[in-house]
């Protein structure tokens, strides 16, 4: 029918080997535009997705998937991938509760041949697949299609190293963009856009091959030595010579949204035996103006308006905790000289932008490398200065041995700043910060606070940087609650928490962005007669001893609410702190995360499903004083 999408009809990867060049290219321009349409409405990674839709296509054209094992690096440029392998009917659910997934999940699609959240795991998860189908004697092709961004990473190159040593089949994509979210840095970043183009490297092979066969009289084996001499100078000129010295065999570099090119590339290196390296040029934004102009903050964005890619404006005009931190370690580092701020490729995502700006003989990007950042700082802080390591916590899990043995055992005075502590929202399960409270309460010398709302954050980040030792502090992602702020900063006395409101039938101890909610949930009891405390913990780690025990004693009914997992969390420590007191109240009740995977959704809703809302809280406390079970119903409606 005259006017119909192609796109509408690609029910699968083999329906683009029927289509021709020019279509598969007016296939790439409403790929674009389904995602630009779909994004614009429910938020997610723009400008990485759009830069790759070409690559995605030639990739699925040439490889056969699910046979050939298909790896997307983080995940964050697998929306065209969806779209061509079986969710194009899904597309517009993506990253909303019981939708799918704005990354790859296994669980979702055979297509999606391993999950990933997290950067620099391709290559590793790859070889792997590739090791497994060799010893299966299966010839299917295992491809790895990582950012340049993410190739910053160690476990990258710990791959790279092991897969040249092994020389299994394996085909390595490098998506070069000069970008991860911010804009690369480092050494390896600068080598990567040390490249000629594509029409360059073309012509040196062409000007090559003509010198070759000019010669008249010349052996195979003087060919063969040319031919070698030939890529030598080729890799001398582009990142090739990295890759080579890995033992990988490189083609490239490839423009990358052509995708002739492309696929000329891709099954060229599927005919070579061995590890091969495929560099591939692509713009990140490719196709919506906005998005080029600006691609750090369409990297991963909100709602926006299509025609202009302005923002939908938010329900909430409070600042962000994320801008809080920003604006108060400048102001700190106004007037201490030894802060210093690394972050590990999130300048604008940690706030650091603007310190960055004013003191960038202070400011460290060490590019995707948490566990670098951890011991970086480290080594400062054994000279005197006052290192902020500024990370979200869901990727400071990736440096846990590097806190314990380089930061805690030695008690240096590192602070670690936890953006998007606890439920992130519709990045969903590999992106909440569901467990830095655990991970980090158990660790010796670390000190474990989380503030209540935007203005004690900023007392905490002052506090922090006073303390003589390792600590650290988590705060949710989003708005504040549009609290006043403070003109001047408190330092707040270690491991002492504050009552926020009496009552005599229960105590409600909550920690971090539950405290309100907790005491929403105390205003609702009550109207029911039943009056509960609330005490704002503020520490994990120490506790306030003194004035939990106070008012368990008080009550015997006491409740613990965390936006963490309940096991080894707040809730496990004030249990501990019981046992270790010689007292258990009469009853208690713990209440959190359970032990499952959170899925992706709105913060509120995914609040409301693992009952830690004011709503929530309120009817587990008034079951808690009923002794009456409330266990199962939260774990139905997530699991």
């Amino acid at each position: 029918m005259e006017g119909k999408r192609i796109l509408d009809r690609i029910n699968g990867p083999q329906d683009l080997r029927k289509l021709s060049m020019l279509e598969l290219q007016v296939l790439s321009d409403e790929i674009r535009h389904e995602i630009i349409e779909v994004v614009s409405k429910n938020g997610g990674h723009l400008a990485p997705n759009l830069g790759v839709v070409e690559l995605a296509i030639a990739v699925h054209y040439v490889f056969k998937s699910p046979e050939d094992r298909i790896v997307w690096d983080v995940g964050h440029q697998s929306y065209a991938h969806k779209i061509l392998t079986d969710r194009k009917a899904l597309f517009s659910t993506i990253r909303t509760y019981g939708g799918i997934s704005g990354f790859p999940k296994r669980e979702e699609s055979p297509h999606d041949a391993f999950g990933t959240g997290h950067s620099s795991t391709s290559i590793s998860a790859a070889l792997g697949i590739s090791v497994a189908k060799s010893i299966k004697g299966c010839k299917r092709r295992a491809v790895a299609i990582i950012g340049d961004g993410s190739m910053t990473g160690g476990m990258a190159f710990e791959a790279l190293n092991h897969a040249g040593d092994l020389g299994k089949d394996l085909i390595v994509i490098l998506n070069d963009n000069e970008m991860s979210i911010s804009p690369n840095v480092g050494a390896l970043s600068s080598f990567l856009s040390r490249k000629l183009s594509s029409r360059m490297v073309m012509q040196l092979k062409k000007d090559v091959e003509q010198f070759m066969k000019a010669i008249p009289g010349v052996g195979s084996n003087i060919i063969q030595f040319l031919k070698k001499s030939e890529d030598s100078l080729i890799a001398f000129f582009t990142p090739g010579l990295l890759f080579q010295a890995l033992k990988f065999h490189y083609i490239g570099p490839i423009k990358g949204h052509r995708i002739d090119l492309l696929i000329e590339a891709f099954q060229s290196a599927k005919e070579i035996s061995g590890p091969v390296l495929v560099h591939v040029l692509t713009q990140k934004g490719k196709g919506y103006h906005p998005a080029e102009s600006n691609p750090t903050h369409f990297h991963g964005v909100g709602p926006f308006k299509v025609e202009t890619g302005e923002s939908c404006s938010s329900s909430s005009c409070a600042p962000s905790y994320t801008s809080i931190f920003g604006n108060t370690i400048v102001k700190l580092a106004e007037k201490d000289p030894r802060v210093v701020a690394i972050t590990a490729a999130m300048r604008e995502g940690t706030g650091l932008d603007r310190f960055a700006d004013l003191y960038p003989d202070r400011f460290f990007d060490v590019g995707i490398a948490e566990q670098h950042a951890v011991t970086f700082a480290a080594g400062l802080a054994t000279e005197g200065f006052r290192p902020v390591v500024a990370i979200y916590s869901t990727f400071l899990q990736r440096a846990f041995d590097q806190i314990i043995h380089d930061v805690a055992l030695q008690k240096l005075p590192v602070v670690f700043a936890m953006d998007r502590g606890g439920i992130v929202g519709e990045d969903g399960p590999t992106h909440h910060g569901a467990f830095d409270l655990s991970y980090l309460r158990h660790i010796p010398n670390m000190v474990l606070m989380a503030p209540k709302d935007e203005n004690e954050l900023q007392h905490m980040v002052a506090t922090a940087l006073q303390y003589e030792g390792p600590i650290a502090f988590r705060y949710p992602r989003g708005n504040g609650l549009g609290v006043a702020i403070d003109e001047e900063f408190k330092i707040l006395d270690i491991g002492k928490g504050e009552l926020l409101k009496d009552g005599s039938d229960l105590v409600i101890f909550a920690i971090g962005a539950t405290v309100y909610p907790a005491l929403q949930a105390s205003k609702m009891l009550e109207e029911k007669g039943i009056k509960a405390a609330v005490i704002n913990s503020r520490f994990v780690k120490p506790l306030d001893v003194d004035l939990l025990m106070e008012w368990a004693k008080r009550t015997e009914a006491v409740l613990t609410v965390e936006e963490n997992a309940l096991q080894g969390g707040f809730g496990s420590a004030v249990l501990e702190m019981f046992e270790e007191q010689g007292f258990f109240p009469k009853r208690i009740k713990r209440l959190g995360l359970p032990d499952i995977f959170i899925p992706h959704g709105s913060q509120a809703r995914l609040r409301q499903l693992v009952g830690i809302d004011a709503e929530g809280i309120a009817r587990v406390a008034e079951n808690l004083l009923q002794n009456t079970k409330i266990y199962g119903t939260v774990l139905r409606a997530v699991g």
